[in-house]
C-alpha cells in the first residue's frame, strides 16, 4: 500500500472526475488520500469530500497565498475545527516569499497560529515553505522552544540545511513528482540521505505531475511514481519504499486510521 500525503480533490480541476479519480487511484494501490486545506472558510467542500470517501480524510488551514484573506484566524478556532473525525491535520500554512500573494507578516501570524493548533491537538501540521528557508527555519525552532509539535515539510524543494533542522526536530520531509524531474539531482541527493522513518511521498495534484506525465493533470494514482523514483535514490525496493512511508504516514497522521 502506499499513501498520497497531500493532494486537492476540491480544485475545480477534479470536479467532473471525482470517483474515477478515487477509483484510479484504488487500483494503484493507494491506501489512504489526505485532502489538504488551503482556505478555512471553504472547509466544507472538503469535508464533503471526505465523508463520502472512506479512504479520504483531510486538512484544515490556511494557505500563505491566502495569509491576507483570513489574517486573524485563530489557534482557538482550528482546534475547533479539528474535531471532525475526518479533520486529521492543520494546514497548509508556512512561508511562501516565489509569489507576492499574501504579507510575510500575515504568512507568519498564521504559520504560528497553526503550529499553536497543532501543539495543542496532537495533529500533524502541514508546512508549506518556498523560497523561504531562512525564516521558516527561524520560526521552527523559536516555535519547538515553547512546545514540541508534528508537522511535515510538504513538496519539499529547500536546502539541505531546512531539511536536517526540521528532521533534528521531530519534523518530517514530503516529495512530490518534482524529484522524479531530470533537473532534481540535488533533491535526489537529499532524499537519499534523509532517516527513513522521516520521509513522505504525496502528489500535490493537481499541480506537480511527476516526469512520466508531466505536462498532464496530477492525480493521486500517480504517487506510485514518486515512490518508485524515491526508491531508486535510496538504493531500496518500491516495496520497501511503500512499506517504511506507509508507515510513516500512518505515525504521524495517527488520526487517519492504519
Amino acid at each position: 500500500m502506499l499513501v498520497d500525503s497531500h493532494c486537492h480533490l476540491d480544485f475545480p480541476d477534479f470536479a467532473e472526475d471525482l470517483d474515477g479519480i478515487v477509483s484510479r487511484a484504488r487500483a494503484a494501490g493507494i491506501g489512504r488520500m489526505v485532502t489538504i486545506s488551503t482556505r478555512v472558510r471553504k472547509l466544507d467542500q472538503l469535508l464533503a469530500i471526505a465523508e463520502h470517501y472512506d479512504d479520504v480524510y483531510c486538512s484544515v488551514g490556511t494557505h500563505p497565498h491566502n495569509a491576507d484573506e483570513e489574517d486573524g484566524i485563530s489557534p482557538d478556532e482550528l482546534i475547533a475545527l479539528t474535531q471532525h473525525p475526518k479533520v486529521v491535520a492543520l494546514g497548509e500554512a508556512g512561508l511562501d516569499y516565489f509569489y507576492d500573494n499574501g504579507a510575510p507578516e500575515a504568512q507568519a501570524r498564521g504559520f504560528r497560529a497553526h503550529i499553536a493548533a497543532a501543539r495543542a491537538t496532537g495533529l500533524p501540521l502541514v508546512i508549506h515553505t518556498r523560497e523561504a528557508d531562512e525564516d521558516c527555519g527561524r520560526i521552527l525552532e523559536e516555535e519547538a522552544a515553547n512546545g514540541s509539535f508534528r508537522a511535515v515539510l510538504h513538496c519539499y524543494t529547500g536546502g539541505r540545511e531546512l531539511a536536517l533542522k526540521a528532521v533534528s526536530l521531530g519534523l518530517y520531509i514530503g516529495f512530490t513528482g518534482i524529484l522524479t524531474f531530470k533537473k532534481s539531482e540535488a533533491l535526489r541527493t537529499l532524499a537519499a540521505e534523509l532517516p527513513s522513518d522521516r520521509i513522505l511521498v504525496e502528489t500535490d495534484s493537481p499541480y506537480l505531475a511527476p516526469g512520466k506525465f508531466r505536462g498532464k493533470r496530477n492525480e493521486p494514482a500517480y504517487v506510485v511514481e514518486v515512490a518508485k523514483v524515491l526508491a531508486e535514490a535510496r538504493g531500496v525496493s518500491f516495496d520497501e519504499i511503500s512499506r517504511q512511508t506507509s508507515e510513516n504516514f500512518f505515525r504521524l497522521f495517527s488520526k487517519a486510521k492504519a
